[in-house]
């Protein structure tokens, strides 16, 4: 309680995002005060548009790994289902920013917006801030090469294929993590043995062959990677097929980053 509060998706935790969390825990140093996160899973569109199969640029486990490097003191995941999507932005307010947090300092981004029907915005946080003893902190959106970055932005980026223009929005490499499948072992036969990863819940990148450096407990190498579609009974899978470079030990099960 009596803390400084950042509100988002932090879907990508992109340079933007980390942008408005440094100004958060340099606010909540200043005020010798404690700094933590809300955020909401699964991401609010995938909840209400359920036809989104592939949008997330991290998956959750990576979203709470990215924001725990930030020396968060607390993190909050709000799960986002029916009953929570129809809270109203003051209800919110009231009984979750003011009532379970006491919140002193509330950052958002210039485009936040919260409550049924995504009714609530900054200036909702505005009007309520005298009543509730709170200060809300709108920051100013990171541009790059004068465009505001945004998970919007980098989603369209990786379905174009540019993940140079990826890894400077991020300020990190995309990474894109999943468990080795069994696949048809055609690769073995021909000397060339291939990881099956399934894509999972990420954003859709432009199909064919990538560069790619691969990483899991044990080693970090350079490899390529084929991400296409395979027929199935049911119709076609999404597939990402690794070849690893100088590795010629049983994957299977194993978890890998790429």
């Amino acid at each position: 309680k009596n803390s400084v509060i950042a509100v988002g998706n932090f879907d990508g935790l992109h340079l933007g995002h980390q942008k408005v969390l440094n100004q958060a825990r340099q606010k909540a140093k200043k005020e010798n005060l404690k700094f933590g996160v809300i955020t909401f899973e699964p991401i609010p569109n995938m909840f209400f548009k359920k036809d989104i199969k592939h949008y997330r640029i991290n998956s959750a486990e990576q979203k709470i790994y990215y924001l725990n490097k930030l020396k968060l003191d607390f993190l909050i995941i709000i799960n986002f289902n029916e009953s929570f999507s129809n809270i109203s932005a003051e209800h919110f307010i009231s009984k979750i920013l003011v009532a379970k947090l006491k919140s002193k300092y509330i950052f958002v981004s210039q485009n936040f917006r919260f409550g049924k029907k995504r009714l609530g915005n900054t200036n909702t946080l505005k009007i309520f801030e005298k009543k509730n003893l709170y200060k809300t902190i709108i920051t100013i959106p990171y541009q790059k090469n004068k465009k505001i970055i945004s998970s919007s932005l980098i989603r369209k980026k990786i379905s174009e294929g540019n993940v140079t223009d990826v890894k400077k929005l991020l300020g990190r490499s995309w990474t894109v993590e999943g468990e080795v499948i069994k696949g048809e072992q055609r690769g073995r036969r021909i000397g060339f043995p291939t990881c099956n990863i399934t894509w999972g819940s990420y954003a859709l990148p432009k199909l064919g062959v990538y560069s790619v450096q691969i990483e899991n407990k044990k080693f970090k190498k350079k490899g390529i990677a084929n991400i296409g579609y395979r027929p199935t009974f049911n119709g076609k899978n999404l597939l990402l097929e690794v070849n690893i470079f100088g590795i010629k030990a049983n994957l299977y099960k194993k978890v890998l980053k790429i």
